[in-house]
C-alpha cells in the first residue's frame, strides 16, 4: 500500500497535530494553484518503503467533510501504549477511548481522534498495559 488520503479544512493545524503529538514527519508538501489543492504527505518513514497518509487541502473548501459511516479508522501501533496516551494528553490531545483492553480480545487499544475528527486507534504491540 503506498498510501490513504484524508481530506482536511485546516492543512497547518492538521500538519502540526500529526508531527507534533503523533511524532508522524511531513516528508513532502506541494501547493497546486491551478487546481486550488494542496497535498502534504506525512509518515514514519520514506515513502519508497512505507505507507504514508496524503493529507488533501482544497482551498475553497469552508465547511468540515462528512467522513461517512463507512469509513472506520486509522491504526497505529505502539510499545506502550499507557505511556503514549499520558504523553498526548499531556500535549492536550484528547483520549476519547482510554488504553485497555478490546472487546473479546487481549490486545490492548485506545483511541483519539484528530483535528478533523477521524479516529486513530492506538494499538498496543504488548498486551500488557
Amino acid at each position: 500500500m503506498a498510501h490513504a488520503i484524508i481530506r482536511v479544512v485546516n492543512l497547518e493545524k492538521s500538519i502540526k497535530f500529526y508531527t507534533g503529538p503523533l511524532g508522524v514527519k511531513l516528508l513532502r508538501r506541494e501547493d497546486f494553484p491551478e487546481g486550488r489543492f494542496t497535498l502534504a504527505f506525512v509518515g514514519y518513514g520514506p515513502e519508497a518503503s512505507n505507507t504514508v497518509i496524503e493529507l488533501t487541502h482544497n482551498w475553497d473548501q469552508k465547511e468540515p467533510y462528512q467522513i461517512g459511516s463507512g469509513f472506520g479508522h486509522r491504526a497505529l501501533g505502539v510499545t506502550d501504549i499507557c505511556a503514549v496516551c499520558a504523553e498526548l494528553a499531556e500535549q492536550g490531545v484528547d483520549i476519547p477511548r482510554k488504553p485497555g483492553p478490546m472487546k473479546h480480545g487481549v490486545t490492548h487499544v485506545a483511541f483519539t481522534e484528530d483535528p478533523d475528527g477521524y479516529r486513530i486507534e492506538l494499538i498496543g504491540l504488548d498486551t500488557t498495559p
